[in-house]
C-alpha cells in the first residue's frame, strides 16, 4: 500500500516504499505518483524489479496509461531502468531528465521508443506544469550524479530530493516520517559521506532551499522528513564533510 503524503483539493502525492524484494540483493527505493485533477505523473519510477507492483498499485489511484510525465532525478538503474516498460505503458508521456543524460537513457529502451519524448532539463532547472499545479526541477548537481535534479511540488510544499536525505532502512520503516533528526543520522551519515561529492555543493544547496517553504523532504531511499527534521537536516548536511573532502593519496594507491 502506498503512503499518502498529501491530499487536498484534487492534488495528491503518493509514495511507494516496499515494491522491491528486500530479501534479495536489491536496494530499497521509493517511487512517487503525483495526481492533480485528471493529470498524473511519476517521479523516479525505479527498475524492473519495481515495475509490476508499481503498475498494479497505481491503478487504484490513476490509470497508468494516461500518465503525462515521467520525471527522473538522474539516470541510475534504481531510478529509471524500467523506462522501456513505461514507454510502452504510457504512449504519450514526456520524459524529463537532465540534458546531460538525455542521450544516454535510450540505452534503457528498444530503438525508437524515446524518440521525441525526452525533455532535457537545463542545468539551471525548469518549472513544469502538472495539471493545475507546478513542479520545480531544482539543481542538485553532484548530489550524487553529475546531472541531477530534485523536484519541488509547489502545491504540497514537498521536496522530492532524490539521493540527498537518503536513509538506509527497510521499506516498512520508510513508511514512517521522521520528525526529529536525533536517532536518524545513524541511518544517513555513511551514505552521505560516500555519495555526496563535496561539502561545497552541500552548502550551496542549503542556501538555495532555505528560500523555499518546505513542509517535507522525501528522498528516493528511506524515510521522509517533516516538521523540525526538515530544517535540522538542512543544517546538518550544510556542515557535513564528504566525498573528495575525505580522500587522500592512500585512496589512490596501486593495490598490493
Amino acid at each position: 500500500m502506498p503512503i499518502e503524503l498529501f491530499n487536498q483539493k484534487g492534488h495528491q502525492c503518493l509514495m511507494f516504499t516496499d515494491l522491491c524484494d528486500e530479501a534479495g540483493d536489491v536496494v530499497q527505493s521509493n517511487q512517487f505518483l503525483i495526481v492533480d485533477g485528471d493529470t498524473g505523473a511519476i517521479i523516479d519510477p525505479g527498475g524492473n524489479v519495481a515495475y509490476g507492483e508499481l503498475y498494479l498499485a497505481m491503478t487504484r489511484f490513476f490509470p497508468p496509461q494516461q500518465l503525462s510525465a515521467i520525471f527522473a532525478s538522474h539516470a541510475d538503474p534504481d531510478i529509471i531502468a524500467s523506462l522501456d516498460r513505461w514507454t510502452t505503458t504510457t504512449p504519450s508521456a514526456k520524459i524529463y531528465i537532465s540534458r546531460i543524460w538525455e542521450r544516454f537513457i535510450p540505452h534503457f529502451c528498444k530503438p525508437g521508443k524515446t524518440t521525441g519524448r525526452v525533455i532535457g532539463i537545463p542545468d539551471a532547472g525548469l518549472r513544469i506544469t502538472v495539471g493545475r499545479s507546478e513542479l520545480i526541477a531544482l539543481p542538485a548537481h553532484f548530489m550524487h550524479s553529475e546531472g541531477n535534479f530534485q523536484f519541488y511540488d509547489v502545491t504540497s510544499r514537498i521536496l522530492f530530493s532524490g539521493d540527498l536525505g537518503a536513509s538506509l532502512v527497510t521499506g516498512e520503516a520508510a513508511k514512517k516520517p521522521v520528525t526529529s533528526l536525533a536517532g536518524h543520522v545513524q541511518h544517513m551519515e555513511a551514505f552521505h559521506r560516500r555519495y555526496m561529492v563535496s561539502n561545497k555543493i552541500l552548502k550551496m544547496w542549503a542556501q538555495m532551499v532555505r528560500r523555499l517553504p518546505i513542509d517535507m523532504i522525501v528522498p528516493q531511499h528511506g524515510a521522509p522528513m517533516k516538521g523540525a527534521a526538515v530544517q535540522e537536516f538542512i543544517a546538518w548536511i550544510e556542515q557535513l564533510p564528504c566525498g573528495v573532502d575525505l580522500l587522500t593519496e592512500r585512496d589512490y594507491a596501486v593495490p598490493a
